[in-house]
């Protein structure tokens, strides 16, 4: 349990250095007052998505510096332990190790990635939405090892499993009502100390993980269910109590890697609903880096994709148990640093088996295509050039056969974006790693309208094909979560295929992919839809269209008008 006069007191102080949460010396009331403090450092990251190589382009970068790939992140692990000079050091992470992954390790089930983080110490990670992108029996098998069920062991060699604990505290089993992993773990320091680490699942990953992913299982609320572990963890005396939670924040566009500058997002009502006994919050899933005090607990991100590591140093109590300081700092994964050769030789010969395939050139581009949203006005994202192509793809894919008229791309499901030149399979894959298929249906007029309505229920902007035209008027109504056909944010008349307008009560035939037409996201109007004929790999039909197409262009961003309206303040 934290001290929360001694807590404001070090934050207070850390608020005025140069550098965020910065060292703090203990006050003065602290100071020759028994037994010296117990010196412990957590090296955290968050949603490192199996980028086992250093990442390209935007992604490859921050602050300003190339950053990222697991030979460097295990180098620079390393040299913050020998630097603290301590032995208790743990190494955790917030989900979204796995998932969504470039090639060389989601073409094997992301082993790569488990074998790579247990190499470089990672001692316990909560499970993120992606942990269940291939469902629960798949997670315990990359928790505790064993072959893949269809495709074997497909580099040759047994799978021994994870090497560190996953946690999830409120991913229950339907059934029976038990945690589907432990919940949390105590762990030693000094052999005197405990600090109990609670593993917690962003709570809407049944809205965007695939029914079959989520199968079985129930969700929780996040905060609830922390304070239920912390009391079962102080019961069993543990006073220092570290949350690993895959949601987060975000912060003002001129906020750094440590600073929290007009934060918000769903982290800070968690964290104001947390009991006062849970000291810090190590938090993830929207791949933003940030260094926070929110309710008098330190709150941590990340980013993403190994480019940060968060270096956090408690001092504890040694008599109580109670943490008396909480500092961190993000520290940027350089590429400046000698490689790990253990990392290496895991990456060398998952390369040697994967083989040509990675390599084949698919396509080529005039120039870089960016996967980076516009903003149309406040937060509101608008399209990508990325968004933007795959919505032509699949458009391309289905036209034909299908009779679609339109596409949409939901925008959680572009995963990068492709430098400029020749484009490899490997490249298109980091693209589109999801393996979803084709989905073509007849959607009313009625509908369509109500399906871009729910655009501003979910927060996510469907990225249309080149065949799609409407207008937003920012002063619009948003429509209750119950009834998004409510809203008025689209201008009636607008929208538009082919140009042609839309008529409200014909029908018409339109792609998305099978997790949008589950519902997925939240466009739960997707799900009215009929006469659905299910299509090819999303990545077939991306590979196809760039190899038909090439040399491609990025799309202009013009599919998506704004009234002159400004938002009211």
């Amino acid at each position: 349990m934290s001290i929360p006069g001694m807590r404001r007191a070090a934050i207070g102080l850390t608020a005025l250095a140069v550098t965020a949460f910065g060292a703090v010396a203990t006050t003065p009331d602290q100071a020759d007052a028994g037994p010296k403090p117990v010196d412990v450092t957590l090296l955290a990251l968050n949603d490192f998505h199996g980028n086992l190589e250093p990442p390209s382009g935007s992604s490859g970068t921050i602050a300003g510096r190339p950053a990222g790939g697991a030979e460097y992140l295990a180098t620079h692990l390393a040299e913050l332990r020998e630097t603290v000079q301590k032995k208790n050091v743990i190494t955790v992470a917030a989900g979204d190790l796995i998932g969504a992954s470039p090639l060389l390790s989601a073409a094997f089930h992301d082993e790569p990635t488990i074998e790579a983080l247990s190499l470089a110490g990672l001692d316990y990670a909560s499970v993120g939405n992606h942990e269940f992108d291939e469902g629960s029996d798949e997670l315990l098998r990359i928790q505790n090892g064993g072959c893949h069920p269809v495709d074997g062991c497909a580099d040759g060699t047994p799978y021994a499993g994870a090497g560190f604990q996953y946690l999830s505290a409120n991913a229950f089993v339907t059934e029976t009502g038990t945690p589907l992993l432990p919940p949390y773990a105590i762990h030693k320091a000094d052999d005197d100390v405990k600090i109990g680490f609670i593993g917690m699942t962003l709570e809407g990953t049944p809205e965007i993980v695939s029914p079959q992913g989520v199968a079985g299982l129930t969700f929780t609320d996040e905060a609830q269910t922390a304070n239920r572990y912390a009391r079962e963890l102080r019961r069993k005396g543990v006073e220092t109590i570290v949350v690993l939670l895959h949601e987060g924040g975000t912060q003002a566009g001129a906020g750094g890697i440590n600073d929290c500058v007009d934060f918000t997002g769903p982290v800070v009502d968690i964290a104001n609903r947390m009991d006062p006994s849970i000291d810090v919050i190590v938090s993830g899933h929207t791949h933003q880096a940030y260094n926070c005090e929110i309710n008098n607990k330190l709150v941590t991100s990340a980013s993403s994709f190994g480019r940060l590591v968060t270096d956090i140093d408690l001092k504890i109590d040694r008599r109580t148990g109670d943490v008396l300081t909480a500092t961190a700092e993000n520290v940027v994964v350089t590429r400046d640093v000698a490689k790990d050769p253990g990392q290496t030789a895991i990456i060398d010969h998952y390369k040697a088996v994967l083989g040509p395939v990675a390599g084949r050139q698919v396509g080529t581009t005039t120039e870089a295509i960016t996967n980076t949203q516009e903003i149309l006005f406040g937060t509101t994202r608008g399209e990508s050039p990325m968004g933007n192509l795959i919505a032509d793809a699949q458009l391309w894919a289905t036209d034909d056969e299908q009779g679609a008229v339109a596409a949409f791309m939901n925008p959680g499901g572009v995963r990068g974006g492709i430098d400029a030149g020749p484009v490899t399979y490997e490249e298109a894959f980091t693209v589109q790693p999801f393996a979803n298929n084709l989905a073509t249906l007849d959607l009313t007029g009625a509908q369509l309208y109500c399906l871009l309505e729910q655009q501003f229920v979910t927060g996510r902007t469907l990225q249309p094909s080149s065949t799609v035209r409407y207008v937003i008027d920012p002063n619009g109504t948003v429509a209750p979560a119950a009834d998004p056909c409510a809203g008025t944010r689209i201008v009636r008349g607008s929208l538009a295929f082919g140009g042609v307008a839309v008529d409200t009560g014909a029908t018409y035939r339109v792609t998305v992919n099978n997790f949008l037409a589950g519902g997925g996201d939240g466009f739960t109007v997707l799900r009215g839809g009929t006469n659905l004929v299910t299509g090819q790999i999303d990545l077939d039909a991306f590979v196809a269209y760039l190899t038909a197409t090439s040399p491609v262009s990025a799309p202009a961003l013009d599919r998506i008008g704004l009234t002159t309206a400004v938002p009211a303040a």
